[in-house]
């Protein structure tokens, strides 16, 4: 660890997060202590501290006092985490419904989110500084698994509106101080993918972070230019975001020269697995309690999919308790051979979102268009469909706030990304159905993208 690492791993970043009231060092030490207890003890303490976080939801949350006092349920008499199936699951549209109820009384600061999730559906929901500090926390250790941290140079390649909006000057500074930087991951034209590829050579980062997509578009463009990028020191690539492929695996790891970590995670239920450097893709178990249920809500078996549905005990301020993802995965049964007593996630299936293909080529990621669009008022549902290079129709299922205003800013933001000669169809609509797997694909692409991976679902 060089001399300016440690002082930002261990004064600045703890500086910068004391300053803004989380307690993210002593969770970090925390977890990075619980990883080594056994399976048998990790599962007790969940069970105490799911029975602490449920007695105190059920007295300050106005919808969960509501709902205990309706089932007859009373925390303080649950033994196992098997208790918690005697609660309602938690979806999207209940949160939507009781977005005010779902606030605990005297909490704390929160901040507002809006996300489409992995439904399409646009979703506002809140997050206390539990929440925040369990997330950070949970990342940093697992950074460290594989010998980053705060202070090692990163590369984000990202595309969220939210994180590119918000690079303001104190942003920049902590960013730059802290050696993170930012390559917005919308756009995957020949021209930037040469500037991605240069500013990572010239960064040498010792870890990249991002879509799988995005990075290994990145690496296949190194391969192809023959660009070597696999002497510059990278230790590790980190990917969430969306369903990771062997090839895509494959490709940056052989191009960028050091192993690839899968991350599983989302805005709206948190980050909730890491992969270890054995392979295993572990749970946050101390604060996260994942389920895998089958459509008619019972508990999956040994090796079968199911949904995954979170339960996060860092969110008392805003719940989430049986929260429904609509991603589908299969939960492990074995320990690690690293040693970690972490439950593990063997599996998560069905979860990408599609690439589209600018007129002129540019092949750029489809949250570029899904953030022009879940945003906009009156807009309960919707999917994009890139039937060719030509046309791109939006289905909007839209509601009274939906007006000529929304459709028009629509068709000028599409045309701005995929190019002005493309024909931009907003169509409204009753209802828009989900795949036969129960999955909802906002993005589909008919134009093939080389080097794209495009979804399978096998749930």
């Amino acid at each position: 660890m060089s001399l300016y690492t440690t002082i930002c791993a261990g004064l600045l970043f703890p500086l910068h997060e004391r300053l803004k009231g989380h307690d993210t060092v002593a969770v970090r030490r925390r977890l990075e202590d619980s990883q080594w207890w056994s399976a048998e003890k990790i599962a007790d303490d969940q069970a105490r501290r799911l029975r602490e976080f449920l007695v105190d939801i059920g007295q300050r949350v106005p919808y969960y006092r509501e709902q205990f006092k309706r089932l007859h349920f009373d925390p303080r008499g649950l033994r196992t985490t098997g208790d918690l199936s005697a609660l309602p699951l938690l979806s999207k549209p209940d949160i939507r419904a009781n977005v005010e109820r779902l606030k605990a009384d005297g909490h704390g600061p929160l901040a507002r989110f809006n996300t489409g999730g992995s439904s399409g559906e646009p979703l506002i929901f809140y997050m206390g500084k539990g929440r925040t500090t369990h997330d950070v926390a949970a990342k940093w250790r697992a950074t460290r698994w594989w010998d980053v941290d705060i202070g090692d140079k990163e590369l984000v390649v990202w595309g969220s509106p939210i994180e590119l909006g918000a690079q303001d000057r104190i942003r920049r500074l902590r960013d730059g101080l802290l050696r993170s930087h930012l390559l917005p991951a919308f756009e995957m034209s020949p021209v930037n993918l040469d500037r991605f590829v240069d500013a990572i050579r010239a960064a040498r980062p010792s870890m990249l972070f991002g879509y799988p997509s995005s990075l290994s578009l990145i690496a296949a463009h190194a391969r192809q230019k023959d660009m070597d990028v696999s002497r510059l020191g990278i230790k590790v690539v980190f990917v969430t975001s969306e369903k990771l492929y062997d090839d895509q695996r494959a490709v940056i790891s052989a191009v960028f020269g050091c192993p690839v970590a899968n991350g599983y995670g989302a805005r709206d239920a948190g980050f909730l697995a890491h992969q270890c450097p054995s392979g295993s893709l572990h749970i946050s178990a101390e604060d996260i309690l994942i389920e895998t249920l089958r459509l008619d809500g019972t508990p999956t078996g040994p090796g079968e999919a199911g949904e995954i549905v979170v339960t996060h005990l860092a969110t008392a301020d805003f719940p989430f308790v049986r929260y429904r993802t609509g991603d589908v995965g299969i939960l492990g049964n074995e320990s690690c051979a690293c040693g970690r007593g972490l439950p593990v996630l063997q599996e998560i299936q069905g979860r990408s979102t599609d690439f589209v293909v600018a007129h002129d080529g540019t092949i750029m990621h489809g949250l570029a268009l899904i953030y022009s669009v879940r945003d906009l008022p009156g807009v309960e549902r919707f999917r994009i469909e890139q039937l060719s290079i030509e046309q791109t129709v939006v289905k909007v299922v839209a509601g009274p706030a939906f007006d000529r205003a929304a459709e028009a800013r629509i068709v000028r933001d599409f045309k701005a990304r995929l190019g002005d000669a493309v024909d931009i169809r907003v169509e409204k609509s009753h209802g828009i159905a989900s795949e036969g797997s129960g999955k909802f694909r906002y993005v589909v692409s008919h134009v093939k993208t080389p080097g794209v991976a495009q979804e399978v679902t096998r749930a």
